[in-house]
């Protein structure tokens, strides 16, 4: 505990991490602020009569939301459509020439993506806008029905989605974390203790089954964590060095963490928005498995959910982790991987043990993505099942320790000890791992 309290003390002393901490939290603020500002022209009363006891595509949209959704908030929309739209650009730019050539113009190219991004935000919410006001506003629920009021409410949907995406993008920039993500999850925990309240304490509750549940729950959080945190240590040597006309050799081991989970959350992320398109589109009632998409707790919906995080879990990984690079970096500074020629064939190797251990780190995600279906159908109430497993708990797990790696290092760069004595947080990269290399 007196670690703990000198390692607050130690984040308050440093002046930079304290000022980017208090700058995230009220953004933070603002944005749930904003979640709660109703668009104008729709009865509050009306629209909470018509949502009570609202269906698992309703609860899943609004979990992602921060409830925003269920409210018909000015932020109901929420950020999926910008992650949507970073979906899209990033799929181009594995086709499409002119996309590839601006990612590998460096600064000046990414400014250019972000721009399409934004454009093509705006786009998706002019697609997604329609299809909430028509299928999830109620028609008692707006006061005047009429042409202006459509589009004043189409105004302000887009506006607060672009809000959202500003926040998330001020936060990267000037706070700590990843700020979509951390907007994402802040919408998330913003759920979590009405859910556990009503599971807990509702009349079916009773003290042994609540502890049942409560050791299930810690255990998937833990094996969520490993999950995560789990690395594939890759041993490297350095060729001796002159220095002063004798030859040193370095005397600590080194070697290069290839995360099993190198892709973090960003899969799962993807994953939920892709499936949210058929839960705000859907019309055809005719075809079963169609209709079974639009409930997350259908087998069809957990198929191909569990299967996207899969593909999209081998997809980011090929685009954030580069052997290629890792080895011509090896090669440049003098190291090896033993037994292994450098260049080519280093390249190779770190590809090959990428490929293996992210074939079973994406099926755990996959198969922690479907725990809540199973939760559901072992009697938790459908609010608290979404926190068991599922793709809260990965978000949720995820950006806490991004988040916290990242305070870490502003602590490491200030010479104080991290949040996690001993370097836990295995992203960390201590003073022998690939200091000289990446």
């Amino acid at each position: 505990m007196k670690k703990f309290i000198d390692t607050l003390k130690n984040i308050w002393n440093t002046e930079e991490l304290r000022n980017r901490i208090f700058f995230t939290l009220g953004l933070i603020l603002i944005y749930r602020i904003g979640s709660f500002i109703i668009i104008p022209g729709i009865d509050q009363k009306q629209m909470a009569i018509s949502t009570s006891g609202g269906s698992g595509l309703t609860d899943i949209l609004d979990l992602f939301a921060g409830g925003a959704f269920s409210k018909a908030s000015i932020m109901a929309l929420g950020i999926m459509p910008y992650i949507s739209a970073s979906i899209i650009m990033q799929l181009l730019g594995m086709a499409v020439p002119v996309v590839q050539k601006m990612q590998k113009e460096g600064e000046s190219g990414r400014r250019k993506i972000n721009g399409y991004t934004r454009f093509l935000t705006i786009a998706i919410c002019a697609f997604q806008g329609p299809a909430y006001l028509g299928m999830y506003v109620p028609a008692e629920a707006i006061v005047n029905d009429s042409f202006l009021w459509w589009t004043m409410a189409m105004t302000v949907l887009v506006s607060g989605t672009m809000f959202a995406m500003w926040l998330g993008e001020r936060i990267t920039d000037k706070g700590v974390g990843n700020g979509v993500s951390i907007l994402i999850t802040v919408g998330i925990l913003a759920r979590f203790p009405g859910a556990a309240i009503e599971e807990f304490i509702g009349p079916d509750a009773s003290f042994f089954t609540n502890i049942i549940k409560v050791i299930v729950f810690f255990a998937i959080l833990m094996v969520t964590v490993l999950i995560v945190q789990g690395v594939r240590r890759l041993p490297i040597n350095y060729a001796k060095r002159v220095a002063g006309g004798a030859a040193t050799e370095q005397s600590a081991r080194s070697y290069i963490p290839l995360k099993v989970n190198a892709s973090g959350v960003m899969p799962i992320i993807f994953a939920q928005a892709i499936m949210s398109v058929p839960m705000m589109v859907m019309t055809d009632t005719t075809n079963s498995f169609l209709v079974g998409l639009t409930n997350p707790f259908s087998w069809q919906y957990n198929l191909v959910f569990g299967t996207l995080i899969i593909v999209f879990t081998y997809f980011y990984t090929a685009i954030t982790v580069n052997p290629k690079q890792i080895a011509d970096d090896l090669k440049r500074n003098g190291g090896f991987v033993p037994g292994v020629k450098p260049g080519s064939d280093t390249a190779s190797r770190i590809d090959d043990i990428v490929s293996r251990i992210t074939l079973p780190g994406s099926i755990f995600l996959a198969l922690i993505a479907i725990i809540p279906a199973f939760a559901y159908l072992a009697g938790f109430q459908q609010g608290f099942a979404m926190f068991m497993g599922g793709t809260s708990m990965l978000i949720m797990v995820g950006v806490v320790l991004d988040t916290l790696q990242q305070i870490e290092t502003y602590l490491m760069n200030q010479h104080y000890d991290g949040l996690m004595e001993g370097g836990k947080i295995r992203g960390r990269r201590g003073a022998n791992e690939m200091s000289n290399v990446i």
